[in-house]
């Protein structure tokens, strides 16, 4: 069941929560809601009370412009503050970058993990282009179409021809319905710089999982997220592009966050 609650700005979170034992908030990723990480958390749910929530602008929760990366990291400690006032954080995609980023400005975490957070580092760097002024006049004009299919394309590198298939498909109304928050993820990941500085002031137990599944630029951009972090690890999980099943990745998660 759906609980709320109100953001250092008064912007409502909606979120729920699953399980018993310590507290675990899973911040999702792009077109994504609570729905995104509910069955991670419910496969998590025997040994932790897991949080999923729908990012500011998605789902249930509200909105506040003009729209700020620290208005998002202040939803996060409201989350936390309802778990009891401290919680490992799990993000993935730019929800990584986000859990980072609000674990790095000194939120109460106690173990962070981030899931292949889309930085381009090494010979990646800087072959995807920063779409974020794009996207802004996009939606700006009310064209959420051409924003989902800028990001799918850019961002997400799917060719034209399967995007052009997607947007015959239902999913494609539950896409351009979250499209304005694409600015939003842009925003977050920065044109996919490192941010290597901010990362190197996290003093939480920091895991950056990747999946065999995933291009190299992503599984590269977690290992050198893990490197940023003093003491960072990285892991390698099976899984499909971007994504590992959570009979997989809950095991992973689970000796981190207990160990």
């Amino acid at each position: 069941m759906a609980e709320q609650v109100r953001s250092a700005d008064g912007t409502p979170i909606a979120f729920e929560r699953s399980g018993a034992g310590p507290a675990v908030v899973l911040v999702g990723g792009a077109f994504s809601d609570r729905n995104a990480t509910r069955d991670l958390g419910a496969a998590l749910a025997p040994d932790f009370t897991a949080f999923s929530y729908d990012r500011r602008g998605r789902g249930y929760s509200g909105d506040t412009a003009p729209y700020e990366v620290d208005r998002e990291i202040d939803d996060l400690a409201a989350l936390i503050a309802a778990a009891g006032g401290s919680a490992a954080v799990y993000g993935i995609s730019s929800g990584a970058v986000l859990a980072a980023l609000a674990t790095a400005q000194g939120l109460p975490v106690t173990k962070l993990v981030m899931f292949e957070p889309p930085f381009q580092v090494g010979p990646h760097a800087g072959v995807r282009k920063d779409i974020t002024p794009q996207l802004i006049e996009l939606i700006a004009a009310d064209d959420r179409d051409g924003a989902v299919e800028t990001f799918l394309s850019a961002s997400v590198g799917l060719p034209a021809e399967q995007i052009t298939g997607m947007r015959s498909q239902p999913v494609w109304g539950g896409l351009t319905a979250v499209a304005h928050t694409l600015v939003y993820d842009s925003i977050v990941t920065a044109g996919g710089r490192l941010p290597a500085d901010r990362l190197a002031t996290i003093t939480a137990p920091t895991l950056a999982v990747d999946s065999t599944g995933s291009p190299q630029w992503l599984r590269d951009a977690s290992r050198a997220a893990a490197e940023a972090v003093p003491g960072g690890r990285s892991v390698s999980l099976d899984g499909g592009y971007h994504d590992v099943p959570p009979t997989t990745l809950a095991p992973a998660l689970r000796e981190f966050l207990l160990g």
